[in-house]
């Protein structure tokens, strides 16, 4: 048994795997896809990635390291499988490929929602942007309490002058 990369923040079950190859399939066919950690992260910075596919088998590993945690800035789903090699040929390259982005769906939107509402980072996601909708924009005072008001300026140069003055006669 390998021991997990330390970028894979999450097991992604087999069926979820299988169905974002098949999304990548049919997305490079009717939509846009992006191949490659250059293009993928070039396409999360843009927030143009609707969903990131990584492969678990990197190596180095510091290639891909950065991915999950800008995904998880920009809000992008990401989901994890099992081979760079399997990944490739999704993308319908004759290499493998280390990740993914599909930046437009075309006719796999349905598969890429199905693989969102079900993976940790869509949830994840959903959950970060129900928590911003309903947390308050600005805590303001209860309706009876005032804002404490500032001392008028004029006092505090009182104030200063009256410790100079007592600066001056201790010495």
């Amino acid at each position: 048994m390998t021991m997990a990369k330390a970028y894979v923040k999450f097991q992604t079950p087999a069926d979820i795997q299988t169905k974002a190859l098949q999304a990548i399939e049919v997305a490079r066919q009717s939509g846009v896809v992006r191949k490659g950690v250059n293009e993928t992260t070039k396409a999360i910075e843009r927030s143009n990635a609707k969903l990131v596919v990584i492969a678990e088998d990197v190596d180095p590993e510091e290639i891909v390291m950065h991915l999950p945690p800008l995904c998880e800035e920009k809000r992008i789903p990401f989901v994890f499988v099992a081979s760079k090699k399997d990944l490739g040929k999704a993308a319908g390259l004759l290499v493998p490929t280390t990740a993914i982005a599909i930046s437009n769906p075309g006719s796999a939107d349905e598969l890429v929602r199905e693989i969102t509402s079900k993976t940790a980072s869509g949830k994840a996601t959903e959950a970060k942007e129900a928590a911003a909708k309903a947390a308050p924009k600005e805590a303001k005072p209860p309706a009876g309490e005032k804002k404490p008001k500032k001392a008028p300026a004029k006092k505090k140069k009182e104030e200063a002058g009256e410790a100079k003055e007592a600066v001056v006669a201790t010495a």
